[in-house]
């Protein structure tokens, strides 16, 4: 588990390939990622949106940027966590992501950004 805090909002996470949905014959390698984001601020916060820089084993980088995660802008009262999960299909059987979020506290608007920690995606058999 990769674990980051900045400006008190720490995100974790996971990895897992999920060889059910890949087929390497083909290059097309699907993982999936949970990640939990944890408010350990004084104030509520509302995550806006989110970055992600995703790098296949070849170095083709891609750019995902949006609003919230997986459809939702969640609210996280101080002391709070929001877990979800998500995936990424890669060309190539290793990668890395990561990213940040923009957060606003609610109490005044002032938006900041929370670090997402690198993370690499590894298929198992690469450890062969």
């Amino acid at each position: 588990m990769e674990t980051l805090t900045t400006n008190h909002i720490t995100v974790s996470v996971e990895t897992e390939y999920q060889p059910e949905h890949s087929n390497p014959r083909t290059g097309k390698y699907i993982f999936a990622y949970h990640i939990s984001i944890e408010n350990g601020s004084l104030h509520t916060v509302q995550l806006l949106r989110r970055h992600w820089l995703i790098q296949d084993a070849c170095g083709t980088l891609r750019e995902v940027e949006g609003e919230g995660v997986v459809g939702l802008q969640p609210v996280l009262a101080p002391g709070a966590a929001h877990r979800y999960s998500s995936f990424c299909n890669l060309d190539t059987d290793t990668g890395k992501m990561t990213g940040a979020y923009l957060m606003a506290r609610t109490d005044d608007g002032s938006m900041f950004e929370a670090n997402i920690p690198e993370f690499v995606m590894l298929a198992p058999f690469k450890l062969n």
